[in-house]
């Protein structure tokens, strides 16, 4: 098993880190392998922790204040590093109905037009914010740094393989089937590949978006066959 926790912070126009202010909570759909898998935060820096062997492709919603709407977007949870950032671009609107929201949109430094200016232009604006991720996939505490921007949820495909639904498939795996996938990547394990093996206590970890495309095939297929037959 291994431990992470994710935190999210916003941008300042001078690319520092600040408390994400602009948003009331923030949802993290986890895998549905998770035990209640949608978490829901209120508070700055809106820290989730939690325990798993494996990454997959982590859904976020963002509900901006003064009922500004949601923004979604999607982060990859891996064990490639002990800590790593990524930043993400949200749409902000820009609109004199939602003072509280312009109020922390200001506080960032960006360059807001006055209630005067709105109110006499009559437009309704949008503002690009960075917000960003900071992953910590072994439990201890890192410091958020400049993330770059990803786009909408995609399925995680490598190879022509699903690897979120490979992750969910070796959750169904009986332990006798467990044994062959264990030796199927201990004997094709190489040095560009993140996998510890704890023989003495019979645990493996391991980043599956490290695996070589043939051996992602490979246990795609042996996943498969093997379920069918549950």
């Amino acid at each position: 098993m291994r431990e992470w926790s994710i935190e999210i912070v916003g941008l300042n126009s001078a690319g520092e880190e600040v408390p994400l202010t602009l948003v009331d909570k923030i949802v993290y759909h986890l895998h549905p392998t998770f035990v209640k898998p949608n978490r829901t935060f209120t508070e700055p820096p809106f820290t989730i922790s939690e325990q798993g062997w494996g990454g997959f492709a982590l859904n976020i919603s963002l509900w901006l204040k003064d009922k500004g709407g949601e923004r979604k977007v999607t982060h990859d949870l891996n064990f490639l590093k002990d800590e790593y950032q990524v930043d993400h671009v949200i749409q902000v609107p820009v609109n004199i109905s939602k003072p509280s929201l312009l109020e922390e949109l200001r506080k960032t430094g960006d360059d807001i037009p006055t209630d005067e200016e709105l109110a006499s232009s009559g437009a309704v604006n949008t503002k690009r914010k960075s917000v960003s991720a900071a992953a910590d996939p072994t439990g201890t505490t890192g410091e958020p740094k400049a993330k770059k921007p990803k786009a909408a949820a995609t399925p995680m495909v490598r190879g022509g393989v699903d690897v979120e639904m490979l992750a969910f498939g070796l959750t169904k795996m009986k332990d006798i089937d467990l044994v062959e996938i264990v030796h199927k990547i201990t004997e094709n394990v190489t040095s560009e590949m993140n996998v510890t093996n704890n023989v003495e206590d019979g645990e493996l970890t391991l980043d599956l978006f490290s695996l070589p495309d043939s051996l992602l095939k490979d246990l795609w297929t042996y996943v498969n066959e093997h379920i069918e037959k549950q």
